[in-house]
């Protein structure tokens, strides 16, 4: 079992930066792939960046490409989200998660934070 907490979320305004950590309760969470999701207001989760146990291997959603950035520390056991030029359109809960293969699919994740709330002023 894994337990996963995120934090670091806030209001910030428009232009501005975040930085997401995502904390995991054990040294399972290094045999995983982790990924940072979001869900707005009234729309599905969707994913936002996936890192390998490595970290040699990410990939972001288009809407966040250029902008976003995952890293991992695994001696701290701790995932990233460092988010810059921050838009009102990504005002959103976000949540990471651990999965054991590398896919943007909700379904296939195996362990879910609470989510950290973002919220982003124009």
């Amino acid at each position: 079992q894994v337990q996963l907490a995120e934090s670091g979320g806030g209001l910030v305004q428009a232009g501005g930066s975040l930085r997401l950590s995502c904390a995991a309760s054990n040294g399972t969470f290094l045999n995983s792939f982790t990924g940072w999701f979001r869900q707005a207001p009234g729309r599905e989760r969707e994913f936002a960046a996936i890192i390998s146990r490595s970290g040699t291997f990410t990939n972001y959603a288009r809407s966040v490409r250029g902008r976003f950035t995952i890293s991992r520390d695994n001696a701290k056991n701790t995932v990233y989200l460092q988010m810059n030029t921050l838009k009102p359109e990504d005002t959103a809960v976000y949540y990471c998660a651990a999965g054991r293969t590398p896919t943007a699919r909700v379904q296939d994740y195996l362990y879910w934070g609470q989510g950290t709330q973002v919220t982003v002023s124009s």
